[in-house]
Protein backbone atom coordinates (compact mmCIF):
# COMPACT_ATOMS: atom_id res chain seq x y z
CA UNK A 1 0.00 0.00 0.00
CA UNK A 2 1.49 3.57 -0.66
CA UNK A 3 2.65 5.61 2.26
CA UNK A 4 0.43 8.95 2.99
CA UNK A 5 1.59 11.95 1.32
CA UNK A 6 0.63 15.14 0.06
CA UNK A 7 1.25 17.58 -2.72
CA UNK A 8 0.88 21.48 -3.14
CA UNK A 9 -0.38 21.63 -6.44
CA UNK A 10 -1.16 25.24 -7.01
CA UNK A 11 -1.38 28.27 -4.62
CA UNK A 12 -3.61 31.16 -5.60
CA UNK A 13 -1.81 34.50 -6.35
CA UNK A 14 -5.22 36.63 -4.72
CA UNK A 15 -5.63 34.85 -1.09
CA UNK A 16 -3.89 31.70 1.01
CA UNK A 17 -6.67 29.23 -0.88
CA UNK A 18 -4.53 25.90 -1.78
CA UNK A 19 -5.25 23.49 -4.64
CA UNK A 20 -3.50 20.18 -3.35
CA UNK A 21 -3.44 16.47 -3.43
CA UNK A 22 -3.46 13.96 -0.66
CA UNK A 23 -2.23 9.72 -1.15
CA UNK A 24 -3.64 7.12 1.12
CA UNK A 25 -3.75 3.71 1.19
CA UNK A 26 -7.04 3.43 0.16
CA UNK A 27 -7.11 6.39 -2.71
CA UNK A 28 -6.59 9.37 -3.68
CA UNK A 29 -8.06 12.55 -2.30
CA UNK A 30 -8.41 16.02 -4.13
CA UNK A 31 -8.15 19.34 -1.86
CA UNK A 32 -9.49 21.82 -0.44
CA UNK A 33 -12.27 18.69 0.33
CA UNK A 34 -15.40 18.50 2.55
CA UNK A 35 -15.47 14.81 5.00
CA UNK A 36 -19.19 13.69 5.24
CA UNK A 37 -19.39 12.58 8.89
CA UNK A 38 -20.49 9.01 9.53
CA UNK A 39 -20.14 8.90 13.13
CA UNK A 40 -21.19 5.11 13.73
CA UNK A 41 -19.69 3.33 10.73
CA UNK A 42 -22.34 5.14 8.33
CA UNK A 43 -23.51 8.79 6.97
CA UNK A 44 -27.10 8.99 7.83
CA UNK A 45 -29.63 8.26 4.82
CA UNK A 46 -26.64 7.51 2.58
CA UNK A 47 -25.74 3.81 0.84
CA UNK A 48 -21.87 4.18 0.06
CA UNK A 49 -22.76 3.39 -3.24
CA UNK A 50 -24.65 6.82 -3.32
CA UNK A 51 -21.74 8.78 -1.40
CA UNK A 52 -19.62 8.05 -3.82
CA UNK A 53 -21.96 8.25 -6.85
CA UNK A 54 -22.06 11.97 -5.51
CA UNK A 55 -18.38 12.63 -5.56
CA UNK A 56 -17.53 12.01 -2.35
CA UNK A 57 -13.91 11.34 -1.73
CA UNK A 58 -13.41 10.51 2.03
CA UNK A 59 -15.11 9.75 5.16
CA UNK A 60 -14.63 10.74 9.09
CA UNK A 61 -15.75 8.10 11.56
CA UNK A 62 -15.69 8.64 15.23
CA UNK A 63 -13.22 6.70 17.49
CA UNK A 64 -15.49 7.05 20.81
CA UNK A 65 -18.98 6.35 19.08
CA UNK A 66 -17.37 2.73 17.25
CA UNK A 67 -15.45 1.59 20.73
CA UNK A 68 -18.38 1.98 22.62
CA UNK A 69 -20.56 -0.01 20.05
CA UNK A 70 -19.79 -2.37 18.57
CA UNK A 71 -16.25 -2.30 19.79
CA UNK A 72 -12.87 -1.46 18.28
CA UNK A 73 -11.64 -5.06 18.74
CA UNK A 74 -14.81 -6.65 16.76
CA UNK A 75 -14.73 -3.85 14.22
CA UNK A 76 -10.61 -5.53 13.55
CA UNK A 77 -11.89 -9.15 13.54
CA UNK A 78 -14.33 -8.50 11.11
CA UNK A 79 -11.64 -6.60 8.63
CA UNK A 80 -11.32 -3.39 9.69
CA UNK A 81 -13.94 -0.06 9.01
CA UNK A 82 -13.80 -0.52 5.15
CA UNK A 83 -14.60 -3.63 4.79
CA UNK A 84 -17.40 -3.30 7.82
CA UNK A 85 -19.24 -0.52 6.46
CA UNK A 86 -18.55 -1.77 3.16
CA UNK A 87 -16.47 1.85 2.07
CA UNK A 88 -13.30 1.69 -0.50
CA UNK A 89 -12.09 5.14 0.24
CA UNK A 90 -10.26 6.95 2.89
CA UNK A 91 -11.72 7.26 6.33
CA UNK A 92 -10.09 9.89 9.34
CA UNK A 93 -11.33 9.23 12.33
CA UNK A 94 -11.64 11.67 15.12
CA UNK A 95 -9.33 11.00 18.48
CA UNK A 96 -12.82 11.26 20.30
CA UNK A 97 -11.52 14.53 22.26
CA UNK A 98 -14.77 16.47 21.21
CA UNK A 99 -17.20 14.08 22.24
CA UNK A 100 -15.44 13.51 25.47
CA UNK A 101 -15.50 16.97 25.89
CA UNK A 102 -18.85 17.90 24.98
CA UNK A 103 -20.10 14.55 27.82
CA UNK A 104 -19.61 17.96 29.93
CA UNK A 105 -20.23 16.48 34.25
CA UNK A 106 -19.98 13.03 32.80
CA UNK A 107 -16.02 13.53 32.56
CA UNK A 108 -13.20 14.50 34.20
CA UNK A 109 -9.59 14.82 32.57
CA UNK A 110 -6.00 14.09 34.47
CA UNK A 111 -2.55 13.87 32.44
CA UNK A 112 -3.47 10.04 32.34
CA UNK A 113 -6.53 10.88 29.88
CA UNK A 114 -9.95 11.47 29.94
CA UNK A 115 -12.45 9.60 32.46
CA UNK A 116 -15.82 8.86 31.28
CA UNK A 117 -19.33 7.73 31.90
CA UNK A 118 -20.93 5.91 28.72
CA UNK A 119 -24.00 8.02 27.20
CA UNK A 120 -25.50 4.94 26.40
CA UNK A 121 -25.45 2.39 29.72
CA UNK A 122 -23.55 5.00 32.14
CA UNK A 123 -20.37 2.56 32.49
CA UNK A 124 -17.18 3.86 33.40
CA UNK A 125 -14.25 4.31 31.11
CA UNK A 126 -10.66 5.89 30.82
CA UNK A 127 -9.84 7.05 27.33
CA UNK A 128 -6.12 7.81 26.92
CA UNK A 129 -4.03 9.03 24.14
CA UNK A 130 -3.06 5.46 23.75
CA UNK A 131 -6.33 3.86 24.04
CA UNK A 132 -7.18 6.44 21.17
CA UNK A 133 -4.35 5.50 18.86
CA UNK A 134 -4.89 1.67 19.48
CA UNK A 135 -8.37 1.98 18.04
CA UNK A 136 -8.01 4.27 15.28
CA UNK A 137 -5.41 1.82 13.91
CA UNK A 138 -7.72 -1.27 14.82
CA UNK A 139 -10.71 0.30 12.83
CA UNK A 140 -8.21 0.72 9.77
CA UNK A 141 -7.82 4.55 9.59
CA UNK A 142 -6.50 5.92 6.54
CA UNK A 143 -5.56 9.10 8.71
CA UNK A 144 -5.56 9.28 12.80
CA UNK A 145 -6.25 12.14 15.34
CA UNK A 146 -4.22 12.90 18.35
CA UNK A 147 -5.91 12.71 20.97
CA UNK A 148 -6.58 16.12 22.62
CA UNK A 149 -9.15 17.92 24.28
CA UNK A 150 -11.23 20.65 23.18
CA UNK A 151 -11.36 23.63 24.90
CA UNK A 152 -14.63 25.27 25.90
CA UNK A 153 -15.82 29.27 24.83
CA UNK A 154 -15.15 31.12 26.59
CA UNK A 155 -12.47 30.03 29.57
CA UNK A 156 -10.42 31.34 31.67
CA UNK A 157 -6.58 31.68 30.34
CA UNK A 158 -5.25 30.41 33.22
CA UNK A 159 -7.16 26.86 32.27
CA UNK A 160 -6.73 27.45 28.19
CA UNK A 161 -2.47 27.53 29.22
CA UNK A 162 -3.37 24.23 31.23
CA UNK A 163 -5.36 22.12 28.62
CA UNK A 164 -2.79 23.39 25.77
CA UNK A 165 -0.20 22.12 27.30
CA UNK A 166 -1.64 18.98 28.08
CA UNK A 167 -2.99 18.16 24.51
CA UNK A 168 0.79 18.65 23.42
CA UNK A 169 1.97 16.47 25.62
CA UNK A 170 -0.71 13.98 24.89
CA UNK A 171 0.29 14.20 20.98
CA UNK A 172 3.43 13.47 21.35
CA UNK A 173 2.46 9.61 23.30
CA UNK A 174 0.50 9.87 20.42
CA UNK A 175 3.06 10.33 17.89
CA UNK A 176 5.09 7.91 19.95
CA UNK A 177 3.01 5.46 19.06
CA UNK A 178 2.88 6.13 15.35
CA UNK A 179 5.92 6.73 13.96
CA UNK A 180 6.76 8.50 10.52
CA UNK A 181 6.77 6.15 7.81
CA UNK A 182 3.92 4.23 8.30
CA UNK A 183 0.81 3.85 5.69
CA UNK A 184 -1.61 5.35 8.18
CA UNK A 185 -1.01 9.39 8.66
CA UNK A 186 -1.22 11.12 12.26
CA UNK A 187 -2.52 14.59 12.32
CA UNK A 188 -1.63 16.52 14.96
CA UNK A 189 -4.12 19.26 16.60
CA UNK A 190 -3.30 22.70 17.04
CA UNK A 191 -4.89 23.90 20.34
CA UNK A 192 -4.83 27.63 22.29
CA UNK A 193 -8.49 28.34 22.76
CA UNK A 194 -9.24 31.89 21.22
CA UNK A 195 -5.71 32.97 22.55
CA UNK A 196 -3.30 33.98 19.71
CA UNK A 197 0.06 33.51 21.65
CA UNK A 198 -0.93 30.00 22.69
CA UNK A 199 -2.70 29.65 19.37
CA UNK A 200 1.45 29.73 17.56
CA UNK A 201 2.94 27.96 20.66
CA UNK A 202 0.78 25.05 20.12
CA UNK A 203 1.39 25.19 16.34
CA UNK A 204 5.82 25.42 16.78
CA UNK A 205 5.37 22.31 19.49
CA UNK A 206 3.33 20.05 17.19
CA UNK A 207 5.94 21.29 14.27
CA UNK A 208 8.79 20.49 16.51
CA UNK A 209 7.23 17.13 17.17
CA UNK A 210 6.44 16.12 13.54
CA UNK A 211 3.07 14.66 11.75
CA UNK A 212 2.03 14.33 8.57
CA UNK A 213 -0.88 16.84 8.89
CA UNK A 214 -1.76 19.53 11.12
CA UNK A 215 -5.50 20.53 12.26
CA UNK A 216 -6.89 23.65 13.97
CA UNK A 217 -9.14 22.23 17.02
CA UNK A 218 -11.37 23.90 19.30
CA UNK A 219 -13.29 26.26 16.75
CA UNK A 220 -16.94 26.06 16.26
CA UNK A 221 -17.61 25.77 19.92
CA UNK A 222 -20.12 28.86 20.27
CA UNK A 223 -17.69 31.32 19.38
CA UNK A 224 -18.63 34.50 16.67
CA UNK A 225 -18.09 33.26 13.24
CA UNK A 226 -15.43 36.81 12.57
CA UNK A 227 -14.10 35.37 15.40
CA UNK A 228 -13.64 31.78 14.13
CA UNK A 229 -12.04 33.37 10.57
CA UNK A 230 -9.28 35.20 12.76
CA UNK A 231 -8.29 32.41 14.67
CA UNK A 232 -8.29 30.69 10.92
CA UNK A 233 -6.46 33.47 9.41
CA UNK A 234 -3.86 33.42 12.31
CA UNK A 235 -3.68 29.82 12.47
CA UNK A 236 -3.63 28.33 8.97
CA UNK A 237 -0.42 30.10 7.97
CA UNK A 238 1.23 28.65 11.23
CA UNK A 239 1.24 25.04 9.89
CA UNK A 240 3.69 23.45 7.71
CA UNK A 241 3.02 24.24 3.62
CA UNK A 242 3.60 21.47 2.41
CA UNK A 243 1.02 19.49 4.58
CA UNK A 244 -2.55 19.06 4.58
CA UNK A 245 -4.07 21.25 6.75
CA UNK A 246 -7.55 20.56 8.51
CA UNK A 247 -10.41 22.66 10.45
CA UNK A 248 -12.20 20.57 12.24
CA UNK A 249 -16.24 20.63 12.84
CA UNK A 250 -16.47 23.68 9.98
CA UNK A 251 -19.50 24.26 8.69
CA UNK A 252 -21.79 26.12 6.37
CA UNK A 253 -21.22 26.66 2.51
CA UNK A 254 -20.03 30.27 3.69
CA UNK A 255 -17.82 28.74 6.46
CA UNK A 256 -15.53 26.69 3.27
CA UNK A 257 -15.54 29.16 1.25
CA UNK A 258 -13.86 31.39 3.84
CA UNK A 259 -11.95 28.28 5.46
CA UNK A 260 -10.13 27.93 1.77
CA UNK A 261 -9.48 31.42 1.09
CA UNK A 262 -7.71 31.41 4.29
CA UNK A 263 -5.04 28.16 3.84
CA UNK A 264 -7.52 25.22 4.65
CA UNK A 265 -7.62 22.03 2.72
CA UNK A 266 -9.92 20.05 4.80
CA UNK A 267 -12.99 20.36 6.64
CA UNK A 268 -16.19 17.93 8.19
CA UNK A 269 -19.09 18.61 9.53
CA UNK A 270 -22.77 16.72 10.41
CA UNK A 271 -24.21 20.31 9.38
CA UNK A 272 -25.41 18.91 5.88
CA UNK A 273 -26.70 15.65 7.14
CA UNK A 274 -28.16 16.84 10.26
CA UNK A 275 -29.53 19.98 8.74
CA UNK A 276 -31.34 17.93 6.20
CA UNK A 277 -33.31 15.25 9.02
CA UNK A 278 -34.44 18.95 10.09
CA UNK A 279 -35.80 19.86 6.65
CA UNK A 280 -33.37 22.45 5.74
CA UNK A 281 -31.82 21.92 2.35
CA UNK A 282 -29.10 24.00 1.01
CA UNK A 283 -29.39 25.62 -2.51
CA UNK A 284 -26.86 28.57 -4.50
CA UNK A 285 -29.35 31.40 -3.21
CA UNK A 286 -29.26 30.19 0.41
CA UNK A 287 -31.09 27.84 3.16
CA UNK A 288 -34.79 26.77 2.38
CA UNK A 289 -37.06 25.01 5.37
CA UNK A 290 -38.83 22.26 3.58
CA UNK A 291 -41.61 22.10 6.09
CA UNK A 292 -42.43 25.75 5.45
CA UNK A 293 -46.40 25.93 4.34
CA UNK A 294 -45.38 28.18 1.49
CA UNK A 295 -43.75 24.89 -0.34
CA UNK A 296 -46.79 22.64 -0.32
CA UNK A 297 -47.93 23.12 -4.23
CA UNK A 298 -44.71 24.32 -5.10
CA UNK A 299 -43.90 22.18 -8.42
CA UNK A 300 -40.35 23.35 -8.85
CA UNK A 301 -37.18 21.40 -7.49
CA UNK A 302 -35.69 22.35 -4.64
CA UNK A 303 -32.64 24.22 -6.35
CA UNK A 304 -33.17 24.68 -10.11
CA UNK A 305 -29.45 24.54 -10.89
CA UNK A 306 -28.89 22.03 -9.01
CA UNK A 307 -28.73 18.62 -11.11
CA UNK A 308 -28.78 15.90 -8.16
CA UNK A 309 -30.99 12.98 -8.87
CA UNK A 310 -33.64 14.90 -6.07
CA UNK A 311 -33.65 17.84 -7.95
CA UNK A 312 -34.41 15.99 -11.06
CA UNK A 313 -37.11 13.55 -9.87
CA UNK A 314 -38.58 15.23 -7.13
CA UNK A 315 -40.29 18.63 -6.66
CA UNK A 316 -40.69 20.56 -3.03
CA UNK A 317 -44.43 19.82 -3.01
CA UNK A 318 -43.36 16.01 -2.91
CA UNK A 319 -39.97 16.79 -0.54
CA UNK A 320 -42.50 18.86 1.94
CA UNK A 321 -45.31 15.95 2.19
CA UNK A 322 -42.81 13.66 2.74
CA UNK A 323 -41.16 15.31 5.88
CA UNK A 324 -44.75 16.35 7.52
CA UNK A 325 -45.79 12.59 6.72
CA UNK A 326 -42.58 11.92 8.80
CA UNK A 327 -41.19 9.52 6.03
CA UNK A 328 -38.45 7.90 6.08
CA UNK A 329 -37.87 8.76 2.44
CA UNK A 330 -37.87 12.76 3.56
CA UNK A 331 -34.46 12.04 5.45
CA UNK A 332 -32.91 10.23 2.71
CA UNK A 333 -33.51 12.35 -0.25
CA UNK A 334 -33.22 15.81 1.67
CA UNK A 335 -29.41 14.38 2.75
CA UNK A 336 -28.60 13.03 -0.69
CA UNK A 337 -29.10 16.66 -2.24
CA UNK A 338 -27.42 18.35 1.15
CA UNK A 339 -24.55 16.51 0.24
CA UNK A 340 -24.45 16.54 -3.06
CA UNK A 341 -24.69 20.22 -2.57
CA UNK A 342 -21.77 20.60 -0.38
CA UNK A 343 -19.10 18.00 -2.83
CA UNK A 344 -20.60 20.18 -5.73
CA UNK A 345 -19.20 24.08 -4.10
CA UNK A 346 -15.96 21.90 -3.32
CA UNK A 347 -15.65 20.65 -7.02
CA UNK A 348 -16.62 24.13 -7.96
CA UNK A 349 -13.76 25.83 -5.58
CA UNK A 350 -11.29 23.47 -6.97
CA UNK A 351 -11.77 23.78 -10.43
CA UNK A 352 -11.63 27.64 -9.89
CA UNK A 353 -8.23 27.18 -8.04
CA UNK A 354 -7.25 25.46 -11.10
CA UNK A 355 -7.96 27.82 -13.08
CA UNK A 356 -6.73 30.80 -11.00
CA UNK A 357 -10.17 32.41 -10.71
CA UNK A 358 -10.99 31.64 -6.86
CA UNK A 359 -11.43 35.30 -6.18
CA UNK A 360 -14.18 35.61 -8.56
CA UNK A 361 -15.48 32.39 -7.69
CA UNK A 362 -15.52 33.68 -3.64
CA UNK A 363 -17.61 37.03 -4.92
CA UNK A 364 -19.94 35.59 -7.30
CA UNK A 365 -20.66 32.87 -4.51
CA UNK A 366 -21.95 35.96 -2.10
CA UNK A 367 -23.55 37.60 -5.06
CA UNK A 368 -25.83 34.86 -5.44
CA UNK A 369 -26.82 34.37 -2.05
CA UNK A 370 -27.76 38.22 -1.86
CA UNK A 371 -30.58 37.38 -4.70
CA UNK A 372 -34.03 37.08 -3.05
CA UNK A 373 -35.10 33.77 -2.24
CA UNK A 374 -36.62 31.55 -5.01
Amino acid sequence: MPQFRYALLQQDMNSQARRGRLVTAHGVVETPVFMPVGTQGTVKGMLPEALKEIGVQILLANTYHLYLRPGHQLIKQLGGLHRFMNWEGPILTDSGGFQVFSLGDLRKISEQGASFQSHLDGSKHLLTPELSVEIQLALGSDIVMVFDECIPHPSERSYVVESTNRSTRWARRCRDLLPPGSETALFGIVQGGMELDLRRQSAEQLRDIGFEGYALGGLSVGEETSLMYDMMEYGLPLLPEDSPRYVMGVGTPENLVEGVARGCDMFDCVMPTRNARNGVLFTHFGKISIKQARYREDNRPIDPECDCYVCRHYSRAYLRHLYTSGEILASVLNTHHNLYYYQQLMLKIRQALDKGLFSQFRKDFYTRRERPTL
